[in-house]
């Protein structure tokens, strides 16, 4: 009797993806390494470590005018988005290379979001990866693009009337321009039971 031979498994192909905040200057923005089937419910709490971001507040995510997010029949009046949780990025994506991913409806924050790189071999490393990354991850619910520029006008000048209020309302100092790269594996890798 034959036996038969399971055929290799194809690796799965890694997205190097470039996460950029909208209408920020200068601009503040991750790179990441994803599998490319990654389910997008998965890829938002990627984001979310990577950026810094809390998980505090709704998302979506906007790929080929496809709305993808978490639906809400209490809320969603027929219109709401596709669920994410079986969506796969390379099967959102149909070969596109870019799509939009919006968290905080509040404050808005909309994240510009391209395919950079494609890899079809096993890159050797566990992911998801934060390979580079500029400047701070505004605060939660600092009122968005508007609020967030004020926020930080205030907390970096100590003769600024709001200074003090600001730093409290912080809880401490803040430095726009600081982002590490291992500060924010260290957050996906915490985060990595739920991904």
């Amino acid at each position: 009797m034959a036996t038969r031979t399971k055929a290799p498994k194809k690796p799965v192909p890694t997205y190097q993806l470039k996460v950029e905040l909208a209408g920020i200057k200068p601009p503040i923005w991750r790179r990441i390494l994803v599998p490319a089937n990654i389910p997008l419910h998965k890829l938002h709490l990627v984001i979310q470590a990577a950026m810094g971001w809390s998980n505090s507040h709704l998302h979506e995510f906007d790929i080929l005018g496809e709305r993808y997010g978490e639906p809400n029949p209490d809320w969603d009046m027929g219109d709401g988005p596709i669920s994410e949780a079986r969506v796969k990025l390379n099967k959102a994506l149909q070969g596109a290379t870019s799509f939009k991913y919006t968290y905080d409806f509040g404050d808005d924050w909309v994240h510009k979001v391209k395919v950079e790189k494609v890899f079809d071999l096993d890159l050797g490393f566990a992911l998801p990866l934060c390979i580079d990354g500029v400047r701070a991850c505004p605060p939660e619910d600092v009122g968005g693009q508007q609020g967030y520029l004020d926020f930080v006008e205030a907390i970096l000048d100590p003769s600024h009337a709001e200074h003090d209020a600001t730093r409290e309302w912080h809880g401490g100092p803040f430095d726009p321009n600081e982002f590490e790269t291992d500060l924010a594996n260290l957050r996906l890798s915490r985060s990595s039971s739920l991904i």
